[in-house]
């Protein structure tokens, strides 16, 4: 994992691939235990039997889901150990190109694309792919934001 303790250094890891994280199985409980958060009960994720002869020939993870994992697996990639407070400032942009399936596995890869300037701090964009173990397409690329205070 690496680490960074500088705002010096993370402008000097801009435009890095910084890695990627574990993989991880996405089971039934996971999407269950996000439905209930979420209260999204749709029956693609939670009912295994009509899923079964529904388009994806099973149930399958919320793609919301799949993007909250974005903090846990980063946290496996890098972690930002700067001065200051950091706050999720949001994301500039999210796809969900693949659906994963209730069963597989999926890892993040990391990006550093650009730290700047703003009134308030830094600005810390990242791109994270979720890839889908056997798949070629990823279940979800997002550039996420984060504001990095003094």
């Amino acid at each position: 994992m690496r680490v960074f303790t500088s705002v010096d250094e993370l402008m000097a890891a801009a435009g890095e691939e910084l890695g990627s994280s574990e993989w991880v199985r996405i089971d039934q409980e996971r999407v269950d235990t996000f439905a209930k958060a979420t209260d999204d009960h749709q029956w693609i994720h939670v009912d295994a039997q009509r899923a079964a002869a529904g388009p994806f020939g099973g149930t399958i993870a919320h793609g919301y889901l799949t993007l909250a994992l974005i903090p846990w697996l980063s946290s496996e990639i890098y972690a930002l150990e700067t001065p200051g407070a950091r706050l999720n400032y949001g994301l500039n942009k999210v796809r969900f190109p693949n659906f994963v399936r209730v069963g597989a596995r999926v890892r993040a890869t990391a990006t550093l694309d650009a730290v700047t300037d703003l009134p308030a701090g830094k600005q810390l964009t990242t791109t994270f792919v979720i890839e889908i173990e056997g798949e070629t397409k990823p279940a979800c690329v997002a550039e996420t934001v984060v504001l990095l205070l003094p």
